[in-house]
């Protein structure tokens, strides 16, 4: 199974040895990946939908997978019984979903071992919730395919010390790694900001001057992050 570059660091960063519920699975092509390369003994496939579910079926059936690979219809965790798999992934979707499904099953989230979160949206909202509910990030990676930047972490049950606001936008792990691909998205990030910044200086009206303050400060943001490179 050959995995995109996003989908290959999600599975990457999957404990070796560690059974595995996908949620949101689609395709199923990380639990696929995830046995195949014997990273994991078996993993439950869930999404939402009944047609990824269904997908995800086939491409399992195919590779002779049904003994080692569940599929389940579940909202988030809803269909995950405490105790039953050692990490949980959720990728490519919204933070606030990401949250919404850590929130929704206490039990079973209490009872996992890892998570392996790859939010697509308000990153920095999630990064807030984990530190704030007892959730330890020990690992962080980001990919860049397409154009587009993908950060994403594993996380595990602890307590984490506070972030300043620049490890809450970016990572504390990439930025102490000083994580390439974090570089240039800041770079690109700065290069977008300056331009913007440029525009809204030939512009008058209090709604541009409040927006270019708002601009100032995430520049700012971006200038210090941007330092813990150059130390």
């Amino acid at each position: 199974m050959e995995l995109s570059k996003r989908l290959h660091a999600v599975a990457s960063l999957v404990t070796e040895g560690a059974s595995v519920a996908d949620i949101g699975t689609d395709h199923g092509y990380i639990p696929i990946y995830l046995i195949e390369k014997g990273i994991s003994p078996r993993a439950i496939a869930m999404d939402i939908n009944r047609g990824p579910l269904k997908r995800a079926k086939i491409h399992i059936r195919e590779r002779g997978m049904e003994e080692v690979i569940e599929t389940r219809l579940s909202d988030g965790l809803s269909a995950l019984l405490p105790g039953e798999t050692d990490t949980m992934i959720a990728a490519g979707m919204g933070g606030g979903l990401v949250i919404r499904i850590l929130d929704g099953n206490p039990e079973v989230t209490q009872s996992l071992k890892e998570f392996i979160l790859q939010p697509q949206s308000e990153i920095r909202k999630v990064r807030e919730y984990l530190s704030r509910n007892g959730y330890l990030t020990v690992a962080e990676d980001m990919v860049e395919e397409d154009g587009k930047f993908y950060p994403m972490m594993k996380v595990v049950h602890g307590k984490e010390s506070v972030h300043d606001e620049a490890e809450l936008l970016y990572g504390r792990k990439l930025l102490e790694a000083r994580h390439p691909v974090l570089y240039r998205y800041l770079m690109r990030e700065k290069g977008m900001k300056q331009k913007i910044r440029e525009g809204l200086l030939t512009q008058g009206g209090s709604r541009s001057r409040q927006r270019l303050m708002e601009l100032e400060e995430e520049l700012a943001l971006t200038e210090l992050a941007l330092e813990r490179y150059r130390i």
